[in-house]
């Protein structure tokens, strides 16, 4: 291998190294930002039916412990 093919490897690799080291920088910084879903926002269009007609039913209830679960009695119910 010459002289000039091993001065450009290593000019590549000074020039990638930072340029790797700001991306994963700037990938490991945009995983501490807020969220862009509410939790509380309805979920489908038949959520925002039931939300806009008064029969909503929560998707999770506490269980004697305080625990929460998923309410499937209250969900999978008769409907009114």
């Amino acid at each position: 291998m010459s002289a000039s093919a091993t001065r450009r490897k290593d000019r590549f690799a000074w020039m990638t190294a930072p340029t790797m080291l700001a991306a994963t920088v700037l990938v490991a910084a945009s995983g501490c930002q807020k969220s862009p879903f509410v939790s509380d926002a309805p979920r489908t269009p038949f959520e925002l039916h039931d939300r806009l007609n008064n029969r909503y039913v929560p998707l999770e209830e506490p269980d004697e412990f305080g625990t929460p679960q998923p309410a499937l009695r209250a969900r999978l119910g008769r409907p009114y």
